[in-house]
Parts: structure tokens; C-alpha cells; sequence
């Protein structure tokens, strides 16, 4: 077992789940490890970013926990056997990657959506896992109050089965670019192709306190 601790990290991986967002399975290069936390030369793993919550999945049968935004470090369940230099296989766990995908781009949808119905609100806050996504608005009564408008319009245009497109800046390629049509938003998070994957969606409400609002998104 080759294993050597390190203090600092210049690891350049490549973000095979950018190329292909459907990609479970993958083959990788340990770059480094330092104790269960290990550098790959390329992964399928997706790291927090955009309010979308990070991939699991498994390296070499061993539970991914989480993975760092900051240097794509893979935090395992516990340090692993395999060493610096060997060739591991990642297996994502798609179930939910593909429901935080649908949920992403619902949220993007319903975030439209409200500005349609409403107008331009002041975002203050938004995530998305596996169980919902959410929006958080700066409003003055109740935004449940046009969930019928906003609901029908969200799964008229899901039911529609519109392509969707992600593209980068020219400017600037560091920029991800969600585009439906007219509407599009800067997004580094991950998102289906079409608006028929993403099914039905249902909306709740939540009061964070005097003038704040969430909308809870289910699908």
C-alpha cells in the first residue's frame, strides 16, 4: 500500500460530470491521499456548488461522504486501501444525483416562473437536495397566494418536453449558463436535458419570519 501525507494541494482534476451529466460509472487516478480524503486525476462526483447538494456514490466499494468544493477532495467513510498511482472505480449513486438534477432544474423553472406572476424579487436564499429544492424570497405576505399561477405555468412548460441547454460565456467560459428559451441564469449546478424528465411539480409554502418566504419544491 502506497499512501504519503500531504500539506498542501495542486491537483487539477477533470470534471467528467460538466462533460456528462448522466455518466455513472467511471475508471480514475489516485493523485494523492491523505488519509480517507483522496485527489483523482478525474470524477463522476459532483461537489456542492450552486446550492445543489454533493454526489455519493462509492470509490473502490468504499462510501463517498462528501466531496470539497474548494479542491476536489473525496471524503471517504474511512481511509482506504488503495495508494497513490492506482487505477479505482467510481460508481455514483444515481438515484440521487438524477432526483436533485430534476429538482434543479424545477427550482429554475419555479424561480422564472414567480417572475412572471409577481415580478423580480430579491432571492435571499436556495438549495437543493434529494428530498426538495427551495427558494427563498424577500416578500411582503403570503407567495402561496399565486401558486396556482406559478404551478401552472412550471408544468405547462414541463409537460411541453422543451430541450434545455447549457452553455459557457464566450467572455468568459468559467461561467455555466442555464437557458430554456428566453429565460436564462448563471448556474454552476447539474440539470436534466429536457423539462418532460423533471415530472410533475408541486409547490409548498414556508414563513421564515416578517418579510421572508420560501418556496418548497417537490416533484
Amino acid at each position: 500500500m502506497r499512501r504519503r501525507v500531504i500539506s498542501t494541494m495542486n491537483v487539477q482534476t477533470k470534471l467528467l460530470f460538466y462533460e456528462d451529466p448522466y455518466l455513472k460509472e467511471c475508471k480514475a487516478k489516485v493523485i494523492d491521499i491523505n488519509s480517507n480524503i483522496v485527489w483523482l486525476d478525474q470524477t463522476i462526483f459532483f461537489a456542492e456548488s450552486g446550492g445543489q447538494e454533493s454526489d455519493r456514490g462509492t470509490i473502490e466499494g468504499i462510501d463517498l461522504l462528501d466531496v470539497r468544493h474548494d479542491d476536489f477532495g473525496h471524503i471517504l467513510g474511512k481511509t482506504p486501501n488503495f495508494g497513490q498511482g492506482d487505477t479505482v472505480t467510481l460508481i455514483l449513486n444515481w438515484n440521487r444525483r438524477y432526483k436533485m438534477m430534476r429538482l434543479h432544474s424545477a427550482a429554475h423553472l419555479v424561480y422564472f416562473a414567480v417572475r412572471e406572476v409577481i415580478g423580480e424579487l430579491e432571492v435571499i436564499g436556495s438549495h437543493v437536495s434529494e428530498e426538495r429544492a427551495r427558494l427563498d424570497y424577500s416578500f411582503q405576505g403570503r407567495i402561496s397566494d399565486y401558486f396556482p399561477q406559478i404551478t401552472e405555468i412550471v408544468n405547462n412548460v414541463v409537460s411541453k418536453g422543451l430541450d434545455i441547454e447549457i452553455y459557457r460565456k464566450p467572455d468568459n467560459p468559467e461561467i455555466r449558463i442555464w437557458r430554456l428559451g428566453g429565460w436564462e441564469t448563471p448556474c454552476s449546478g447539474l440539470h436534466v436535458r429536457n423539462t418532460k424528465e423533471i415530472g410533475q411539480v408541486r409547490l409548498k409554502r414556508r414563513n421564515l419570519g416578517k418579510g421572508k418566504e420560501r418556496i418548497e419544491i417537490y416533484i
